[in-house]
């Protein structure tokens, strides 16, 4: 079975979307309701994960910061970034916690070659990555890499809610007020700051085509 898809348009609360996630998961984990994936983008705002250190929220005023219960640093959300709540029985799925966060990765990475983008793993760094070869080269002369989507979830009766993000076209300037998953010599990305005219739709339905090949059905 593939889980139900549902794309909320306009700005989701971020406070109403956490209702929702706990209430949903739940609801699965008792047998009331089946899997899903929630579209949504929210207005602008940072969150901080279960790891957040608070000397990396560089302007705390600037936008609303909110406590979240997914692993991970700080992370900004806003318009033009595509908000991707993965709500599946992990437990009916394997049991296994690292080896879902890989196919999470795996389906952000095949998501981003349908439009000729190479999105790439870090060790130490959480996320998926693009290196950016027409930048200056890192002080250890590595090519330049920037963060094109951040990966944090929790986990309720192996049950999953949270997830992806994927910037689309966000104003990458929100990000300055947050030293974004805790990374300092990194920089971020958007698929239209790639040159990439990539509509919401366009990614939205290339998530849809690409998710049956990474995950496969549950028991």
């Amino acid at each position: 079975m593939q889980p139900e898809w549902i794309t909320t348009p306009g700005l989701t609360d971020y406070d109403d979307a956490v209702t929702w996630m706990e209430t949903r998961a739940a609801a699965i984990a008792d047998g009331t309701a089946g899997e899903c994936i929630w579209l949504v983008e929210h207005p602008p705002l940072y969150t901080a994960g279960t790891s957040a250190k608070r000397e990396d929220l560089t302007e705390p005023d600037r936008f609303p910061v909110y406590d979240s219960a997914r692993g991970g640093q700080y992370t900004y959300h806003g318009p033009g970034q595509r908000v991707i709540y993965v709500l599946l029985d992990v437990g009916n799925r394997g049991k296994d916690v690292r080896q879902f966060v890989k196919h999470l990765e795996r389906w952000v990475i095949a998501t981003l070659a349908e439009f000729n983008v190479t999105g790439e793993i870090r060790d130490g760094r959480v996320g998926v990555w693009v290196e950016r070869p027409e930048k200056p080269a890192s002080p250890s002369g590595h090519p330049a890499e920037d963060k094109i989507a951040a990966i944090g979830i929790r986990l309720r009766k192996w049950v999953s809610y949270h997830g992806i993000s994927i910037n689309v076209d966000p104003d990458l300037d929100h990000f300055t007020g947050i030293v974004p998953c805790g990374i300092t010599d990194h920089g971020v990305t958007s698929l239209v700051d790639l040159g990439l005219p990539v509509t919401m739709d366009d990614l939205d339905v290339a998530l849809m085509r690409t998710f049956p090949e990474t995950f496969p059905d549950a028991k």
